[in-house]
């Protein structure tokens, strides 16, 4: 599974698209795709899920949050 919602937003438009031209897709080879439309849908909207989660973008990080930690400060060594 990818963790991040650019995959996560292409199986969701590829999902959407089998779900919303269902009639048209089912003839021929198409027949055992179509089967698993809701599934690729599951995976889509949770790998956008833990994407917005991890703040990644097709594997590159996003900083949109900041973060908690000061990392200007150099420990004290002792």
């Amino acid at each position: 599974m990818f963790g991040d919602y650019g995959h996560g937003s292409l199986l969701l438009f590829i999902s959407l698209i089998q779900i919303f031209f269902h009639n048209s897709l089912n003839k021929g080879a198409g027949k055992e795709v179509q089967k698993l439309r809701y599934l690729l849908l599951g995976f889509g909207v949770f790998s956008c899920y833990n994407g917005l989660l991890y703040n990644a973008f097709f594997e590159v990080p996003n900083d949109w949050f900041g973060s908690c930690y000061d990392v200007t400060k150099r420990p004290i060594a002792s």
